[in-house]
Order: C-alpha cells, then sequence, then structure tokens
C-alpha cells in the first residue's frame, strides 16, 4: 500500500452504481468502502456484526423494523447492531462510507 492519503471524494467519482459498495481501503481485519446509494435497500439483518454507516453527502435514513427511523446528514453516523433488521432508503443520491468486517455480505 502506498503511503498516500485516499481521497474519499475522488473514489466516489470513480463510478456511478448505486449499492454497488467499493472497498478503498483496509484496516485490520475491517474493509473501508465508499457506496453510493439512491432509493430503498431491502430489508435485512447481519447477525454477526454490527453495521456502521457514515454520511459523506445527501442525506439517509434507516429504517428500524422495531425501532423507528434514524436520519442522518452529512458528517453524522449510525450504527445499526448486530441482529437488528434494518432498510436504508434515500430520497437522492447519497453518498455514503461503510466500515464492515471482511468478507460481510450486505443482505441476508
Amino acid at each position: 500500500m502506498a503511503n498516500e492519503a485516499v481521497d474519499i471524494t475522488e473514489k466516489l467519482s470513480l463510478f456511478s452504481e448505486h449499492w454497488s459498495p467499493k472497498v478503498i481501503a483496509r484496516l485490520n481485519d475491517y474493509e473501508i468502502k465508499v457506496v453510493k446509494v439512491e432509493g430503498e435497500f431491502v430489508w435485512h439483518t447481519h447477525d454477526d456484526t454490527d453495521e456502521l454507516f457514515i454520511v459523506v453527502a445527501g442525506q439517509l435514513t434507516i429504517q428500524l423494523r422495531d425501532g423507528g427511523d434514524v436520519t442522518l446528514g452529512a458528517g453524522q453516523l449510525f450504527v445499526v447492531p448486530r441482529g437488528v433488521e434494518h432498510c436504508p432508503v434515500a430520497d437522492g443520491e447519497v453518498h455514503a462510507l461503510l466500515i464492515e468486517p471482511t468478507g460481510v455480505v450486505n443482505t441476508n
């Protein structure tokens, strides 16, 4: 790995597809990913890990099956605890950063 900064905005400019996270760095056993989202994902859970969403641009709502909605703007983050059923929704395009253990599958 080169000794240079990773430019998150630059990495986001390299693709246009939604709901397709791209790995931009690794930290121990974790992957740091950027993703563009728009519309509604599917309801899902992660039984073995929490899920971290950091919004870089736009507004993202995380619907929680048993706990209402959490709305995030740029510069805000939310951790969905493991085992909690959730569904990310974005009315417009949202750019986000995800930090997940290597090998995490987007849905189950």
